[in-house]
């Protein structure tokens, strides 16, 4: 018997309801890299809220672009649009779709207009639109309001899964309160956490995997959105293709070091910053990866005292990650056994953790000595997170010499780990599915 397919609950659309309860007076912009799901949730909150949905995606129907090569009034462009096939569009009950608007500089310019003459309500989407390769004749600033997408995070994962609110609620007062979660609960959440290592957070490989828990089919899902991320650079990048597709394919195995960080003579002899500062921020910009910049001084605000040579790159995906790590061999990950590559897993999940709650990442690296996985700042102070994957994940030299140099600036110090919350010595020992968290 066919397992049902249940829809994934997604943050995003507590977001996108927000917008609509305050009167959707701008247009919604929803960013993020390519098959995190806006377009599905864009589809599913019409279906709660409108009489009428128009969807118009701009590279499946190129010839939607046309539609706005005159005048770039509310009349003209639906005229345009209705002559193309695109409608039924009914004042004060339609909600606007315009999908992979990259592709179509006049769309984005006419928003402004638009929004103005309120007709209709307006939602944007684009994958590709942090790398500008279309210029934008006249953006509409003042009338968009910007909402980022990203992978399901762990507690998405775990509603695919069909946790409860009450073991939420439970895991969240253990949190809040430092105490020991309950063994069972503490067995059934590192398995999901290790669950959720192999498949990762884009939709379509959570939505497989829910239905199907095969990691060959996840597998194949994997394949397929590294494949469309490397049409993507093909199509894209211009000059710098072949510098990019470079970059995106060492990552992994440069994450698999012992020290994570992105060594460019690793990709070649005498490979410069400049040569490859551009390449790598098209992926940054595609929403693909994550910079995290190194600061040598234990001061806010990071920024101002960041290296912008030093860096660490993660993936937009662990799952994604991990199928070019792990090469099939995810069984070993539910039983435990990845010794070599965890390291590389367990830091880009907490990367990709904190990324979507809004921090920019940053390490801290003094001479090559003390090195701490991520700083963030907390209530105006500094909150070091030591990741450790392995047993010995009480021994933090660099932690600890970093609370004896600076116990003021330090708002907290944690250390993600498998095992269960602790407290020892003013550092917090929280299980890494704890993330969500943070």
């Amino acid at each position: 018997m066919q397992k049902v397919v249940v829809m994934l609950k997604r943050k995003a659309l507590f977001r996108i309801e927000e917008w609509h309860q305050d009167g959707c007076r701008k247009a919604l912009l929803l960013t993020g890299a390519r098959q995190v799901g806006k377009t599905t949730a864009v589809r599913e909150f019409a279906k709660l809220h409108y009489t009428h949905f128009v969807e118009v995606n701009f590279v499946k129907r190129p010839v939607a672009q046309q539609a706005f090569e005159g005048d770039l009034d509310t009349k003209t462009i639906i005229t345009n649009l209705s002559a193309m096939g695109f409608g039924p569009f009914v004042e004060g009950k339609t909600l606007v779709f315009f999908d992979e608007i990259q592709e179509c500089p006049n769309a984005r310019t006419a928003i402004k207009f638009l929004v103005e003459e309120h007709a209709y309500d307006y939602i944007e989407s684009g994958s590709l639109l942090g790398i500008n390769y279309k210029p934008v004749p006249s953006y509409p600033v003042g009338y968009e309001e910007e909402i980022a997408m990203f992978p399901l995070d762990f507690e998405e994962f775990l509603w695919a899964n069909g946790v409860s609110e009450q073991v939420f609620d439970l895991l969240r007062k253990s949190y809040q309160n430092e105490t020991v979660v309950p063994n069972f609960i503490h067995q059934q959440m590192s398995l999901y956490y290790r669950q959720f290592l192999a498949v990762g957070g884009m939709p379509e490989a959570v939505q497989a995997f829910v239905n199907n828990p095969d990691f060959r089919t996840v597998e194949k899902v994997h394949r397929s959105i590294l494949t469309t991320y490397r049409a993507d650079i093909t199509q894209y990048a211009g000059k710098d293709q072949v510098l990019v597709k470079r970059v995106f394919d060492a990552i992994p195995s440069e994450l698999a070091k012992e020290d994570k960080r992105f060594i460019l003579a690793d990709l070649e002899k005498g490979a410069s910053r400049r040569k490859y500062e551009d390449p790598t921020q098209w992926l940054i910009d595609a929403g693909i990866a994550y910079y995290s910049f190194n600061t040598s001084a234990f001061e806010l605000p990071f920024e101002a005292t960041e290296n912008r040579k030093l860096y660490k790159l993660y993936m937009v995906d662990t799952g994604l990650l991990g199928s070019i790590l792990l090469k099939g061999i995810q069984f070993q990950v539910l039983s435990g056994d990845i010794s070599v590559n965890e390291g590389a897993l367990t830091e880009n999940y907490v990367a990709c953790a904190l990324s979507a709650k809004g921090f920019s990442l940053h390490y801290y690296d003094k001479n090559s000595k003390q090195e701490l996985d991520f700083i963030i700042e907390e209530q105006n102070k500094i909150t070091i997170i030591e990741v450790k994957s392995g047993e010995k994940y009480k021994k933090h030299a660099s932690l600890d010499a970093a609370i004896k140099d600076h116990t003021d600036k330090i708002h907290r110090s944690i250390v993600l780990s498998r095992y269960n919350v602790s407290k020892k010595d003013g550092v917090l020992y929280l299980p890494l599915y704890m993330a969500m968290f943070l």
